[in-house]
């Protein structure tokens, strides 16, 4: 999972998801009912991704990858990562950041709009 297009397929297959290149042409933004979920740096080399998580997970994610998982570069750094995809993380842990930041947007959509999802 360390290629965009590996990223994109993942990231579409989960319920709702919209996806869109509104900053500019490299930076392609995936959205759960317009809450941005992940951002996909595309011009980068090894490719980024911006992910939301849990402020004290975030901490612990820095942590336990260093060099790898960073603060969100342009993004609240209390709330978002921002994760190097090289060989030195699983292709199940960056499916498992993704995960968390889907459930994580989930989680602030009214029940009532995540039925028409």
């Amino acid at each position: 999972m360390h290629h965009a297009e590996e990223i994109r397929n993942y990231c579409l297959q989960k319920v709702g998801v919209t996806e869109s290149f509104p900053f500019d042409e490299f930076t392609l933004v995936f959205k759960l009912m317009d809450k941005i979920f992940v951002l996909l740096a595309l011009d980068s080399k090894p490719i980024r991704i911006n992910v939301k998580c849990h402020p004290e997970k975030a901490i612990q994610q820095r942590e336990e990858f260093p060099n790898t998982v960073l603060p969100g570069y342009h993004m609240n750094k209390k709330h978002w990562n921002t994760i190097i995809l090289n060989d030195s993380i699983s292709a199940s842990q960056i499916q498992l950041f993704i995960d968390e930041s889907y459930h994580l947007v989930y989680n602030t959509i009214p029940k009532s709009k995540r039925l028409l999802l």
